[in-house]
């Protein structure tokens, strides 16, 4: 038995999905995040059931690719995926007068269907009611009452899914025309439900505030503000807890292995590449958890409604601004959820300025160079000089990304835009479940690419530092004499105008492979190993690392060239897999990787060579 959950965006359908299958699809409050469908097995007695979660959709007419992928699976003309025999409707109960449209049209096409409404609780806490046996009755099909995320109604419909003869009772005529489907669904509306007394809400006085189109700005650039201070702020004493055991264990495990390649390869290769990554998982943890209370909240969706027109201005929309925004984390699920855009031009010039937001790849190399070479003080008494550097390198990325996406919808991808439409849900109490869940999966796929793509990397990198050896009696440097540094010199003349030298330049072409690959470098190149009598961090290193005139290797310049470097070069191999996939060509992701190293080494030059002039 194939079930297909099938409804309109922040419906519940993902939450209730999770509760009927134990699995953990991300869960949030906007159109988008639901992207591809999962499946997962419900056992009820002897009955195995498969579940289809697929992308939300307010009609059987899909107008973006999110919608296409619903559609197809509900028709069974997905490619690979058999047909559902019976579908599972979710519908809002605060949002129930809108729903039944698609509920009119899921029923005229003749399927066994059960409806499952959900958020009941909310309802009756606005002293609204759901006649469920009335709304049974005007249907014909079987209605069950759900408050998902509290378990309540699961049981019942458990049962109800297992049992699927008497789904189809007397289904109602469903008028064949979309006016008629809309009247049709207002008159069993009237007839089963009783709209809330108290229109004025508590989402409806915050949002007086939290909307407003001056004060809401204000409210957004503030919460946007506090972000940023609390990565630094709050995960500083954390993560110098981490680099310390790192530290400590680096130097543990040289006491107990032979000296040797072998021990300096688990030390300076191992422990000092990936421990150095390692350290920030404190600044990448808060990261998530603040984005997912965005999400849970509801929030993320009324920033989208007042971004929109900024993004109206760079020729975007507001479901771009989503887009952008989950790229915080990653890129990669913020390409996949530009396709609920439906506009094919809208949908391109957001995957391809994406890159630009600061991903939590390059949270490792800011808080490296700013924790380094920033002073840890406080501007007015109470803000981190460091926070407000950080916040001043995400903000430069958006600015990027915007400008970037007005130059393509005003030139290759010119266009007009479809209409922007969310539903704008109540605000809810996060999960401390969910919250926990999405932490632990952000932190997950943060320490499996330690474990694997920084490793690899970093055992390569060992072995261009270390071969050919050097004697230790010839006096000369094992670094400045590896094949690391025939590649680094090869390159150097193209980076010094920007301020770096071939080490900088052999951790660029390092952190192709992921933008965190260059802090593992560092770390090898100064060899942040820990000795008996010098435990001292990586940051400490770069501090005190020199060039052969004796100059320092990280200036101020070097260093916010590098930031700024950082800030716009598309430095991730996965990325430019994603947009090949997204896009079914190669064309895209050689022009974004093209046009944004481009801007990244002018950007760098002209900051490099401003400050410089500056400091001098």
């Amino acid at each position: 038995m194939r079930i297909a959950l099938v409804g309109s965006p922040n419906s519940g359908k993902t939450t209730l999905f999770n509760a009927l299958t134990g699995l953990r699809q991300k869960v949030a409050n906007y159109p988008g995040v639901t992207v591809d469908h999962a499946e997962g097995k419900l056992q009820v007695d002897e009955s195995s059931i498969e579940l289809i979660d697929i992308p939300g959709l307010y009609s059987l007419k899909s107008l973006s690719p999110d919608e296409d992928v619903a559609r197809s699976i509900f028709f069974g003309e997905a490619e690979g995926i058999q047909r559902p025999d019976a579908i599972l409707i979710v519908a809002d109960a605060t949002t129930l007068e809108r729903s039944l449209q698609l509920v009119g049209e899921i029923l005229a096409e003749g399927r066994p269907a059960i409806l499952a409404v959900t958020m009941i609780d909310e309802m009756k806490a606005r002293k609204g009611v759901v006649n469920i046996g009335e709304l049974r009755r005007a249907l014909g099909i079987q209605v069950i009452g759900i408050v998902g995320n509290k378990g309540i109604g699961i049981d019942d419909l458990k049962h109800a899914l297992a049992n699927p003869k008497p789904w189809i009772h007397k289904v109602a005529k469903i008028p064949e025309t979309t006016k008629g489907r809309f009247e049709w669904a207002d008159r069993i509306y009237k007839k089963a439900v009783v709209s809330p007394e108290n229109k004025n809400t508590l989402t409806d006085k915050i949002d007086k505030f939290v909307l407003h189109p001056v004060l809401g700005i204000f409210i957004f650039a503030m919460i946007m503000f506090t972000f940023f201070q609390v990565i630094f702020v709050v995960a500083a004493p954390i993560q110098e807890f981490f680099e310390w055991m790192v530290l400590r264990f680096g130097v543990f495990v040289k006491t107990i292995l032979p000296a040797g390649l072998f021990s300096k390869l688990i030390v300076e290769g191992l422990i000092a590449g990936v421990g150095g990554v390692v350290v920030f998982i404190p600044q990448i943890a808060l990261l998530m958890a603040m984005v997912a209370i965005m999400e849970a909240t509801g929030y993320m969706a009324r920033a989208a409604f007042l971004i929109d027109r900024v993004m109206g201005w760079a020729g975007l929309e507001g479901r771009s601004f989503i887009s952008l925004l989950s790229s915080f984390a990653c890129a990669i699920p913020g390409i996949m959820a530009a396709r609920a855009i439906p506009d094919p031009k809208s949908r391109l010039a957001t995957i391809m300025v994406a890159p630009f937001m600061t991903c939590s790849a390059r949270l490792p190399v800011y808080g490296l160079l700013i924790g380094a070479f920033i002073p840890s003080t406080y501007v007015f008494g109470f803000l981190s000089l460091q926070a407000l550097v950080l916040f001043a390198l995400y903000l430069l990325g958006a600015i990027a990304a915007l400008v970037a996406g007005l130059i393509f919808k005003r030139g290759l991808l010119r266009g007009a835009t479809f209409p922007f439409y969310m539903e704008l849900p109540p605000y809810r109490r996060p999960s401390a479940k969910n919250l926990y869940h999405r932490v632990g999966k952000g932190v997950w796929a943060f320490t499996r690419k330690a474990g694997t793509v920084i490793l690899v990397a970093s055992v390569l990198l060992w072995g261009l530092l270390n071969f050919p050896q050097v004697e230790k009696d010839s006096g000369l440097n094992q670094v400045e004499q590896s094949y690391a540094a025939d590649i680094g010199q090869a390159i150097e003349p193209v980076l010094k105008p920007i301020g770096f030298d071939w080490k900088i330049g052999i951790g660029l072409i390092a952190s192709l492979a992921a933008r965190e690959v260059i802090v593992s470098t560092m770390a090898q190149i100064y060899r942040f190993e820990g000795k008996e009598d010098d435990i001292v961090g990586l940051g400490k290193r770069l501090q005190q690392a020199k060039r052969k005139d004796g100059s320092p290797a990280y200036p101020l310049p070097t260093v916010f060239s590098l930031l700024v470097f950082f800030v716009f070069a598309l430095q991730c191999v996965s990325t430019l897999a994603i947009i090949r996939r997204e896009t079914a060509s190669w064309k895209w992701p050689a022009i974004a990787f093209s046009y944004m190293l481009f801007v990244a080494y002018v950007a760098s030059f002209i900051t490099y060579r401003v400050s410089s002039w500056w400091i001098s």
